[in-house]
């Protein structure tokens, strides 16, 4: 008997990695189902999500081919120049002299990378926005608010009970559900991690002068503190300390956090000033032990969830939304059952070396820059100094940032499937 599915592709997760992966899906022809617990318009108010991203150049690519460039490029700040540094003590951001540093500029890689920046910085509620109204011209079904109690696989389909007992199937299942994720637990895929002694501070100020397209990442025994800019001369900072100073600072009484905001962050850019609430988010790494089971694949953060020091995160997930994407049209036009082990197993293929080895070093990043040593410290500076005097290293380490090496999938590369 010929077995009848609800969807092509069930995603459970409507966030921007699982959004992605759907409109990718759709524009090619096949069917994505996406399953949320929150609807679409509570992810787009301001207070859901305070966080801003970094967005490599090639998941930019990969938003503009799926239609959302008029949505996100009135909002996206060019990333002209990045400048990493070194200190002991809050204020050296300000522009106190130091022999270790690195300085990543655009006008370097100009000619490979099309004229594109280093990146954009985007808050987060905008491209949930863009997201969202791609989703709906493309006519992609949404069941939200609703939740995944549990998933049952078979030698057919995927079986998806919702809390509310439906029960959709699919050949596929995605679980793009964040680091909780229930696809994962009934897929029977573990995941090894551990918490960071470390709570990341997030809001967003305005600018007496002009931050000019450069993003600061400054390292303080404490963590990384980044002054990242946005439109409209603003910046999104990501503040990193010890979960007690950072559970002090988002109870702090705003003139008080204000006072420690301008001692950290100097007076280069002139007076910062608060625009919007304080968030804090504790800190961790998980990494799941496989990306794929039998008719069920991981994309995300329920794979890899990883600590912000390099803001790698969400291209992570955009980068594996663009792969899959392509590993699953390319089988269904030869005719190929999509979720059947040896497909999703070339996704897993292609993604499972890049994904291990950018957690391992971030994770890695975070232990040599976030301490006082004087050894660590004198060995971190002298190789920052080493990189910033070595031309071709530093484009690769632009380029690599901006998701243009490697074999790159094809809506990595702006181009459609």
């Amino acid at each position: 008997m010929l077995q009848t599915f609800d969807a092509d592709v069930i995603i459970a997760g409507a966030g921007m990695a699982g959004a992605t992966l759907a409109l990718a899906l759709k524009s090619a022809g096949l069917e994505p189902l996406l399953i949320d617990p929150i609807v679409f318009d509570a992810q787009l108010a301001p207070t859901f999500d305070g966080r801003s991203s970094a967005i490599a150049f090639a998941s930019f690519r990969q938003w503009r081919t799926l239609g959302l460039a008029d949505d996100i490029e009135p909002h996206a700040q060019r990333i002209e120049q990045i400048l990493v540094t070194d200190g002991k003590s809050p204020g050296a951001a300000a522009g106190k002299p130091s022999s270790f540093y690195l300085r990543f500029d655009s006008a370097e890689i100009a000619e490979r990378s099309e004229g594109e920046p280093l990146g954009y910085m985007l808050e987060n509620r905008r491209s949930r926005v863009a997201l969202a109204a791609a989703v709906g011209r493309a006519g992609i079904k949404v069941l939200a608010p609703a939740r995944v109690a549990g998933v049952t696989f078979d030698a057919q389909a995927a079986r998806v009970t919702l809390d509310d007992g439906q029960v959709l199937s699919a050949p596929l299942v995605v679980g793009a559900e964040g680091r909780g994720s229930v696809v994962r637990r009934e897929a029977g895929i573990g995941a090894t991690g551990w918490d960071y002694p470390q709570t990341g501070v997030v809001a967003t100020v305005r600018l007496e002068r002009d931050h000019e397209g450069v993003a600061h990442e400054y390292f303080l025994p404490g963590g990384p503190f980044a002054i990242l800019p946005l439109t409209e001369n603003r910046a999104s900072l990501v503040w990193t300390e010890s979960r007690a100073k950072a559970a002090a600072l988002k109870s702090a009484r705003p003139e008080v956090f204000h006072a420690h905001l301008q001692r950290r962050f100097g007076e280069f850019l002139g007076t910062a000033s608060l625009d919007g609430p304080v968030f804090t988010y504790p800190l961790s790494l998980q990494l799941a032990d496989r990306l794929v089971a039998p008719r069920a694949v991981l994309l995300g953060d329920a794979a890899h969830g990883i600590h912000p020091i390099a803001g790698q995160g969400l291209n992570l997930g955009l980068k594996g939304a663009a792969a899959l994407a392509q590993v699953l049209v390319e089988a269904a036009r030869l005719g190929e059952d999509i979720g059947s082990e040896l497909v999703l197993e070339r996704y897993a293929r292609w993604r499972s070396f890049d994904t291990v080895m950018l957690a391992a070093a971030t994770d890695v990043f975070t232990r040599l820059f976030s301490n006082n040593n004087p050894v660590l410290r004198l060995a971190r500076g002298v190789g920052m100094s080493a990189v910033n005097r070595i031309g071709p290293a530093r484009r690769f380490f632009m380029e690599d940032a901006g998701g243009a090496t490697g074999d790159l999938p094809r809506l990595l590369r702006g181009e459609a499937l």
